[in-house]
């Protein structure tokens, strides 16, 4: 049976114990909370470390292990009780060959089966090695029947039970993009009443099955409710469509799109439905669309990554597993770094650093999606924090954008997830909520709507939206539409926002980002596949121009940008090594700005978005745990000891004290307090 939450409580005791209250810091000395007391009293609370538990929820076997990782092999490191669950057997062809993603031979016999066993046998064998470093390492294989009437296999790996794997065995669509009804795309849009189970040779499962939509809904909300998580990992449900148009086929597997869509529905059913549960948050993968864009992680971290993929692909053909299927999945074996998926990990949603704000002075306010709703803390003047408050509101996106109003009200921005009563009625859109008064309640969402006109053109792939304020209190949001190109809805006087206008550009990735230079003027910047483009304005009041070429390097794609005197200056990382990178970028005469050269501004290595703040900056080193670094300081990131969802995000108060918060896995905020020395700050939650 999957460990219970009171044994991994008492697991998770013993794996930690000695960690709390110790922060690492550069050149090897530590800080503890008792030695620092009396210069900082915050610093008497325990120092943050990782907790909490994830669920991811994938498509197939070795999804997790080339879009996840390396997330999944910390978490499994860190001690974090970490399950995974597999919506399809992956059976494909059913021809376990290494031909590096080529046709296979049709000569050899097809057995499904068999090849699907290999699969789960390449998985288990990489889990333990993630987990104990020994592939071998024994898995007690059971039944456990599913909430939707079916039956599913229940892995618990015996050496550390804290880690599960669940084997849903439906069939796949078996054609990456192909019209195929037998496939969870045509399980969600109805074309068939249900789909079937493809048992693998060795499942103890013995008994067929299948589930109609609503019973696999139910199935995950199931899961969910087995394992009770504080962090959900996903793939993209929104992963967008090839061609100018959008209505090419699809970037990323149909069944990682609609498997995604089956989680979201079933997420939503747990959170409904469970109410005597810990909150979650909710972290999505970017998957096939990695092989076009450069490479994220740094070569040591992408090679240990390709290391548990050629286990997974029983590359050296040893019989340690002792199975007739096989050990692993040969079909990857021939290039177990896939299409250059093994070199990066990229979030599609929470991965942008605009989400903590200043309101009145000395208050500030964090946003982010627990269980479904947008939620925030507030910190008052004497520095205590409270929270979390939810927005009325389900469905919202994992992710948040928050604007100060003059006079000190906030906004937040973020988008909404419907599904409406037909799968045609599934879309994304923007919303927004905004108080009724300084320090005061927020009010209901309002709709901004979407530029896209249906779902099935662009698969409702629209980024996060990033927001403006004039010197009105009016707002302008950005956004990226599934064409990859820029548009931009404006707020009126009487509160309603225009129709999506097109601002241009081409090639677009991730989020836009945007500030306002200390003359007043609006900056907005977006990522491409090579470069950065730019649209700015003249004076304050002249309307924005652009896209212009900025002629900066290309990017692992997230940007982050803050105010910096005349200009607004961009952070953003070194392909193929996770350094840091700043430009500052001047708005001038011309439609083209200035920008001045690319300097590294510290941290050797990591991925994800970097928040900034002053010369504070904020971001995953490359073990993946919130660290910081300085602007033109140390070349290293100083490491707390928490792994954490989304992207932090910094602001530098009128004090001069720069605050930083982050969401740990465990679905709770977690801020630094003033540091005791430069660039050496101590993680604690910050409600306690």
């Amino acid at each position: 049976m999957p460990v219970t939450r009171r044994r991994f409580a008492a697991l998770l005791t013993v794996l930690t114990a000695g960690a709390t209250g110790v922060l690492s810091v550069a050149g090897g000395q530590q800080t503890t909370a008792e030695a620092t007391q009396e210069k900082n009293p915050a610093a008497a609370r325990p120092a943050s470390v990782t907790a909490g538990s994830v669920v991811q929820i994938v498509a197939h076997p070795d999804d997790d292990l080339f879009f996840m990782n390396p997330d999944l092999s910390r978490s499994l490191l860190s001690g974090t009780q970490v399950t995974t669950a597999y919506l399809t057997s992956g059976e494909s062809d059913g021809r376990n060959e290494a031909h590096g993603g080529a046709a296979s031979d049709p000569e050899q016999p097809a057995d499904r089966a068999h090849y699907a066993e290999a699969r789960q046998n390449g998985i288990r064998s990489a889990y333990a090695q993630m987990a104990t470093g020994d592939r071998t390492s024994a898995w007690k294989r059971t039944v456990m029947p599913t909430a939707g009437g079916g039956q599913a296999e229940l892995d618990v790996l015996i050496a550390k039970p804290q880690v599960n794997l669940v084997w849903l065995m439906l069939r796949e669509a078996r054609s990456t993009g192909g019209d195929t009804p037998e496939s969870l795309r045509g399980l969600w849009n109805g074309r068939i009443p249900a789909l079937d189970a493809q048992l693998t040779s060795g499942t103890p499962v013995k008994q067929p099955f299948t589930y109609t939509k609503d019973q696999l809904v139910r199935t995950i909300a199931g899961v969910l409710d087995q394992y009770r998580p504080t962090t959900i990992r996903m793939q993209d449900p929104t992963p967008n469509r090839y061609g100018e148009d959008g209505t090419g086929r699809y970037t990323d597997h149909q069944d990682h799109m609609y498997g995604a869509r089956f989680v979201q529905a079933g997420t939503a059913a747990y959170a409904a439905e469970v109410s005597r549960r810990p909150h979650f948050t909710v972290q999505s993968y970017l998957g096939y669309h990695n092989s076009t864009l450069p490479h994220a992680l740094d070569p040591q971290t992408a090679e240990t990554k390709t290391g548990f993929l050629k286990t997974y692909a029983w590359q050296d053909r040893q019989d340690y597993c002792g199975s007739p299927s096989g050990c692993g999945d040969r079909k990857v074996a021939g290039n177990p770094t896939g299409r250059n998926w093994a070199q990066s990990l990229r979030y599609t949603r929470a991965d942008n650093t605009s989400w903590l704000t200043e309101g009145t002075p000395g208050r500030l306010w964090a946003f982010a999606t627990l269980d479904g709703q947008s939620a925030y803390w507030t910190r008052n003047a004497a520095g205590d924090w409270a929270g979390p408050v939810f927005i009325p509101g389900t469905g919202i996106d994992p992710g948040a954008t928050a604007a100060r109003l003059p006079g000190g009200r906030v906004g937040v921005l973020a988008t909404r997830t419907t599904f409406g009563s037909t799968p045609a009625e599934y879309r994304r859109e923007v919303v927004y909520a905004v108080q009724s008064a300084p320090d005061g309640p927020f009010g209901s969402w309002q709709s901004l709507g979407t530029p896209e006109r249906t779902d099935d053109e662009g698969t409702s792939a629209i980024s996060a939206p990033a927001a403006s304020v004039d010197a009105r209190g009016l707002l302008t949001v950005y956004l990226r539409d599934s064409r990859r190109t820029l548009r931009a809805s404006t707020q009126q006087p009487d509160g309603g926002f225009s129709p999506w206008e097109r601002l241009g550009g081409e090639d677009l990735q991730s989020d836009p980002v945007t500030a306002i230079d200390a003359a007043g003027r609006r900056h907005v910047y977006a990522t491409t596949t090579t470069s950065v483009l730019a649209w700015t304005q003249r004076t304050p009041d002249t309307p924005l121009l652009g896209p212009a070429p900025t002629g900066l390097p290309a990017t692992t794609v997230p940007l982050s940008a803050a105010p910096d005197g005349a200009g607004v200056r961009l952070f953003f990382r070194r392909p193929d090594s996770g350094v840091v990178r700043t430009a500052l970028v001047t708005a001038g005469p011309s439609v083209r700005p200035h920008v001045s050269s690319v300097t590294e501004a510290g941290g050797r290595a990591g991925y994800g978005a970097v928040g900034a703040a002053g010369r504070l900056m904020v971001g995953r080193a490359d073990s993946g745990t919130i660290s910081t670094t300085g602007l033109g300081g140390p070349p290293a990131w100083v490491e707390s000891g928490m792994l954490f969802a989304g992207a932090p995000s910094a602001v530098l108060e009128p004090s001069g004290t720069t605050t930083t918060a982050v969401l740990g896995l465990d679905a709770e905020l977690h801020t630094t307090t003033p540091p005791t020395a430069p660039n050496r700050p101590t993680w604690h939650r910050a409600v306690h």
